[in-house]
């Protein structure tokens, strides 16, 4: 068989009382001196400097961001919102009356607006990587959701990489996750040798219902496009299609703008796994899945779906998961995410009652012993948005979830999407940087 080479998110919406409850547990947790040390790349930004932000897509996501930023806001933190965007007027002039905000209804207008430092990127997954780059090559920070491309869009994703590691800009994917302290607390059990050799990451996401995909709500069933809803912008470079509500307002639901399970969740389950143990880019990945149980008209994407990657570092990755029942076989850490399980060659890593990493050597004589080591703190969104604007301003290019590690978490799962879509196995080339099937 001949091989080929391949060249606005919704949001549940979290109580302003949530975020108090949250973010005070976690702030007073941070303020004792956990949070992850970073490499300060310059000049620190004064602290009373405002940072201004500034939104593109007020969709679900777009909206859960802008509560968060006010939230911070209403805490003290020197932030102000300045700039939100859509190509959907109504959602547009909604969120700039909400928030005191000027609208654009082209990103490039809000880009070119010289009180913006960082954007926050809250459109479909296919429009995501063209955005970052402008951003970036405007001179302004990124706090970008994930995915960070569309799973077709490898060359992209590439090109976004590169051009992120030539800037002074700080990028932070959406992957709030990384914002909880046992993954950092792993990686560096990880590097110490604690488990030896490492060996084997295993992860996954459960959870009932496709509320993500069939749930995003039709703001308007008799919407049209024109100047109030530019289709066209929509499209990006999806394939051209007729104007229709469902793909414009309940886009997740179609192969031209997502992916499923493997783009839509795993991101928050494979970046922690691939970041803990230290793996560049996978040799080889294979994956199945299908639509199992959600089978209707509409839906294109898959509601089960399961990988596993090999990489040259001799370490294997598997991630499974179906949104047809939420029982996990360990505990969860998160919404639907599987608790990993880290292998090594001297022992395992796991989490113990979501209060402890639990270190268990292997069965044979001379074997390590046990150990269990406290958790310092849980994921909190409101602390991942904390850490940006901290690199923001001590312009350190390590946040919690840097471009460098949205890349190689990024071509996983891209991989395993044109796996699944070819039935073949896909193989990268390092030496081309590129994905071959």
């Amino acid at each position: 068989m001949t091989k080929e080479t391949v060249g606005n998110e919704q949001g549940s919406d979290v109580t302003r009382r949530e975020f108090m409850q949250k973010a005070g547990a976690a702030a007073a947790v941070y303020a004792a001196g956990t949070m992850v040390t970073t490499k300060v790349l310059g000049q620190s930004k004064s602290p009373n400097d405002k940072l201004g932000i500034g939104v593109i897509g007020t969709g679900g996501r777009g909206n859960s961001h802008l509560h968060m930023l006010k939230w911070l806001i209403d805490q003290g933190d020197n932030i102000e919102i300045v700039a939100v965007c859509d190509i959907y007027k109504p959602r547009r002039e909604k969120a700039a009356v909400q928030y005191k905000a000027k609208a654009y209804d082209n990103h490039h207008d809000l880009l070119a607006d010289k009180n913006v430092d960082v954007v926050c990127i809250a459109t479909p997954d296919h429009i995501h990587g063209y955005q970052a780059i402008d951003a970036i090559e405007a001179g302004k920070d990124v706090y970008c959701e994930k995915p960070v491309t569309h799973w077709r869009q490898f060359e992209l994703t590439k090109k976004l990489a590169d051009v992120a590691a030539k800037s002074d800009q700080v990028f932070q994917l959406g992957t709030q996750a990384m914002s909880d302290s046992v993954w950092h607390q792993m990686k560096k059990l990880v590097q110490e040798g604690l488990i030896g050799q490492p060996l084997f990451g295993e992860t996954g996401f459960f959870r009932i219902g496709d509320w993500g995909e069939r749930g995003m709500p039709v703001d308007d069933a008799n919407a049209k496009p024109g100047k109030d809803l530019n289709w066209e912008a929509f499209l990006g470079d999806s394939p051209k299609r007729e104007f229709n509500v469902d793909r414009f307002f309940r886009w997740r639901l179609f192969e031209d703008y997502a992916g499923g399970p493997v783009t839509d969740l795993y991101p928050h389950s494979l970046t922690q796994v691939i970041d803990i143990l230290g793996v560049d880019f996978p040799e080889k990945v294979v994956a199945l899945g299908g639509i199992h149980r959600y089978d209707y008209e509409l839906r294109e994407v898959p509601d089960t779906f399961n990988l596993i990657a090999q990489y040259p570092e001799k370490v294997t990755i598997s991630v499974l998961g179906t949104q047809a029942n939420d029982f996990n076989a360990t505990e969860s850490r998160g919404s639907g995410q599987r608790i990993p399980v880290i292998r090594g060659w001297d022992g395992s890593l796991s989490i113990s009652g979501n209060k402890e990493i639990l270190f268990t050597p292997l069965r044979i004589q001379g074997a390590k012993e046990p150990q269990r080591i406290a958790i310092n703190h849980s994921e909190d969104n409101i602390q991942h948005w904390r850490n940006l604007i901290e690199c923001c301003r001590k312009r350190d290019k390590q946040t919690w979830s840097p471009m460098d590690l949205a890349f190689r978490t990024q071509t996983v799962l891209q991989m395993a999407m044109l796996s699944h879509r070819m039935g073949r196995t896909a193989e990268f080339d390092k030496a081309k940087r590129s994905i071959v099937i």
